[in-house]
């Protein structure tokens, strides 16, 4: 008797264990973070405006493996979140310094967004693309690229990593629905329909990346 006692006693502070983590988890979240780095990461990884793309990528007879395309992206995403401050470290960078050069960057991706101009090159990248699942150049480096991972470093010094992550995981879950309904919303929503959501995200896009650069500014002195 004596001994099941123990042992009962074990399995109920065994089942409390995992309740009060998950608790703890989630009372550490926060719905605002979350929901303006999902708004944010969404407009840098930009599956709407790419749309055209993978259209084009499909005509020329291109498989495209939207799950291996999103598990892909969000592998070098993550990795990157965690790994990206410890980067900065190594060569003696303040995470606050390259939020402002961060947001200067981010910046001149919202001005491609917003003027239908060309500023980054990724014409070397087009040729190489695997067979079946596109990983290159959709996964790396269009939506897990240099701008993904510059606003990723810099959202840090602003964001908890836990509500970058879901934020993360989110983005992806509406890049993997685009890229397998493709066709569908091009026809639903129409060329002009995705032309007027690229230009409203590259608005959005535009004010992060101020904030991220006048914020910081205003931090370090």
């Amino acid at each position: 008797m004596h001994i099941c006692k123990k042992n009962s006693n074990f399995a109920l502070k065994f089942d409390k264990i995992p309740m009060e983590t998950i608790q703890n988890f989630f009372s550490g979240l926060d719905i605002w973070q979350i929901m303006s780095a999902f708004v944010f990461m969404i407009a840098i990884i930009d599956p709407f405006g790419n749309i055209p793309i993978t259209i084009n990528m499909e005509k020329r007879g291109i498989k495209i493996s939207a799950w291996r395309v999103c598990l892909a992206s969000l592998i070098i995403l993550m990795a990157f979140l965690f790994a990206g401050e410890w980067i900065l470290k190594i060569f003696g960078v303040k995470i606050e310094y390259f939020a402002i050069a961060g947001g200067f960057v981010i910046f001149l991706m919202a001005m491609e967004m917003v003027l239908d101009i060309t500023i980054f090159q990724n014409d070397k990248l087009e040729g190489e693309i695997g067979n079946g699942s596109a990983i290159v150049p959709l996964a790396f480096p269009m939506y897990a690229g240099p701008g993904a991972f510059t606003a990723l470093v810099a959202l840090t010094a602003e964001y908890s990593i836990d509500n970058l992550s879901l934020a993360l995981i989110l983005c992806i879950l509406v890049l993997y629905f685009v890229l397998i309904g493709t066709k569908w919303l091009t026809k639903f929503m129409g060329q002009t329909s995705l032309y007027i959501i690229r230009k409203f995200f590259g608005i959005i896009v535009l004010a992060i990346a101020c904030k991220l650069m006048f914020g910081n500014l205003a931090a370090i002195f």
